[in-house]
């Protein structure tokens, strides 16, 4: 499933159009939105924990129970896009999202926060594959859609590292801001939306889908990331057990019952491709690597530096290069090199970015952060969009809401798999010691979790095989205009 360019490339228009422009710069606002919402949280969390008096563990699972709910009903939101119409689903679930965005903020009770944040990861989980697959389906497979795809990549990864800045300013504020601005913005370009996005392809007939499949997922995501959270606490690793082990009976179970359904959420064959495959490992290991340095560096600046909210985000403001790179150097590299050799470079950048920071101490100032910002900031913008392209090219346009939904899910599930990881070895790593020092030592212990899953993610994508040269010259022609 190599990106390649369709026969038709050559007649197809260099420039986007007016209406494709609009389109996009909607689309492009929404997963923006979404990348905003969860790091502007991530840069709340002491604040939260200290309001509401919330322990390391359940501290995690505010972000992780997004990302969960996120992911568990992502797939289903793809299928419901490829059954019912993607513009429709995306405006109804633009539209939850602004009503329930907001709840988070009046949460008194940790469980109350846990909730909300799970049912807005859900609405979240039907609007970003809808917002994808537009993208895929409106503009033909080649440069164009290249273009878009790595623009919308761009977009996304900016909302991850502005949120920061942005949440670092709300929280000053109050953490609650950080909850309903997200609501506020939604509504604004829900607006835009019901003018702009328009839906070319024709919803299916059918109008069944594997409801049975999706809660199946969800709760095997669930446990799996309950297990992994539990490992911190060793009079908990019975309980740990279990779970896992309720996870991959669970897994089995949605196999099977993907095998046999006549709606499946997963047409198990589209897994048949080694590149879909690789791509979403690596976007899951990818996911969990970014979210989880996001999670320690919070801790590390906020509680063991001192550091205000404003500063924490200013400080990993850097990472945001790559919204400029993206829609800029990547494409020039991608036609020059290849989508998998540059995201092998990404990857493994990222954990050069990571293992940089496993030096951290108490006396570190700006000076000796900024290298790790620098080079992960770089690292996202080689791998994030060329993932996502590998992720989705060459597969046919009435499955192009489930590839979308595929590697969505595996970013997001990587998300709460890599959080869970994280909190238990930052916990793990205090030994019953509370002070500074053993502070600082767990998360230490905590960050190999991202260098460790980068450098997996890396290694995984030198298995895949050499993209088909070709085309090449036209393809930068075409992305690096506009």
């Amino acid at each position: 499933m190599t990106p390649t360019v369709s026969q038709s490339s050559a007649s197809e228009p260099a420039r986007m159009t007016l209406q494709e422009k609009g389109a996009l710069l909607v689309l492009c606002g929404a997963i923006f939105l979404e990348g905003l919402d969860i790091a502007m949280l991530n840069v709340a969390l002491p604040h939260i924990r200290v309001d509401l008096g919330l322990s390391t563990t359940t501290l995690s699972a505010v972000v992780s129970s997004y990302v969960i709910g996120y992911a568990g009903f992502m797939l289903l939101g793809g299928r419901i896009c490829d059954l019912y119409g993607r513009r429709r689903v995306f405006l109804i679930a633009l539209g939850v999202f602004v009503v329930l965005s907001g709840l988070g903020g009046l949460a008194t009770e940790g469980w109350m926060l846990l909730a909300a944040r799970f049912i807005t990861g859900m609405s979240a989980a039907f609007m970003t594959p809808a917002g994808l697959s537009l993208i895929t389906t409106n503009f033909p497979e080649g440069p164009r859609r290249n273009k878009a795809v790595l623009i919308y990549a761009g977009a996304a990864s900016a909302g991850y590292s502005l949120g920061l800045v942005v949440g670092g300013v709300l929280t000053a504020i109050s953490w609650r801001w950080v909850f309903f601005a997200p609501a506020i913005m939604a509504a604004l370009i829900l607006l835009l939306a019901v003018k702009l996005i328009a839906d070319a392809h024709r919803p299916e007939a059918r109008r069944k889908f594997d409801l049975i499949g999706a809660l199946v997922l969800t709760s095997a995501m669930l446990f799996a990331a309950i297990g992994i959270a539990r490992l911190e606490n060793p009079q908990e690793y019975q309980t740990a057990l279990v779970a896992c082990v309720v996870s991959a009976a669970l897994w089995v179970i949605f196999v099977l019952i993907e095998r046999r359904t006549n709606e499946p959420l997963i047409r198990l064959g589209i897994l048949r491709s080694g590149s879909l495959v690789r791509a979403n490992l690596s976007m899951l290991l990818f996911g969990g690597s970014f979210f989880g340095f996001q999670f320690v560096v919070t801790l590390y600046l906020q509680e063991l530096l001192g550091w205000t909210p404003l500063q924490t985000g200013l400080a990993v403001i850097v990472v945001s290069i790559d919204a400029i790179l993206a829609p800029t150097l990547t494409p020039v590299l991608v036609n020059r090199f290849g989508n998998v050799r540059i995201i092998v470079v990404g990857l493994a950048l990222a954990a050069l970015a990571y293992a940089l920071f496993l030096r951290l101490g108490l006396d570190w100032t700006y000076a000796a952060m900024f290298p790790t910002m620098l080079v992960l900031g770089v690292g996202f913008a080689l791998a994030y969009g060329p993932l996502t392209i590998v992720a989705t090219n060459g597969v046919v346009e009435n499955e192009q809401g489930l590839a979308s939904s595929l590697v969505n899910t595996s970013f997001q599930f990587g998300a709460g798999l890599g959080l869970s990881a994280v909190g238990a070895l930052a916990v793990l790593g205090l030994g019953g010691d509370g002070g500074v020092e053993a502070r600082l030592e767990a998360l230490r212990m905590a960050m190999l979790v991202p260098v460790a899953a980068a450098a997996v993610a890396a290694f995984v994508m030198m298995t895949t095989r050499r993209e088909r040269a070709g085309a090449i010259s036209e393809q930068a022609t075409a992305l690096s205009s506009n």
